[in-house]
């Protein structure tokens, strides 16, 4: 595994053992997963905000900046899901 995917691996572990700390201060699965998708959709804005010029630049580009997070969350969260699905039997 190149460092630079190792590197991507344990920053998407840091946050998912953030939501798993949550979890456990009496908070439910749903509001956990509802902060975890509001705080990356503000991060991406930001982002997305930050690597533009002006706001009529991020106007423009609006529509694609979504249709790519929403492109990589689609696959993500599909790949999860078979994965979950072909391991399910397994789970503990």
């Amino acid at each position: 595994m190149s460092d630079k995917n190792k590197g991507f691996l344990q920053r998407a572990d840091a946050h998912i053992s953030l939501a798993n700390e949550q979890l456990n201060q009496d908070t439910t699965q749903g509001e956990v997963s509802a902060s975890f998708m509001y705080g990356a959709a503000r991060f991406n804005a930001w982002m997305a905000a930050s690597s533009v010029e002006s706001a009529q630049d991020l106007l423009k580009d609006k529509d694609e900046i979504v249709e790519y997070f929403l492109n990589e969350y689609k696959l993500a969260l599909e790949e999860h899901l078979m994965n979950h699905i072909e391991n399910f039997d397994s789970r503990q």
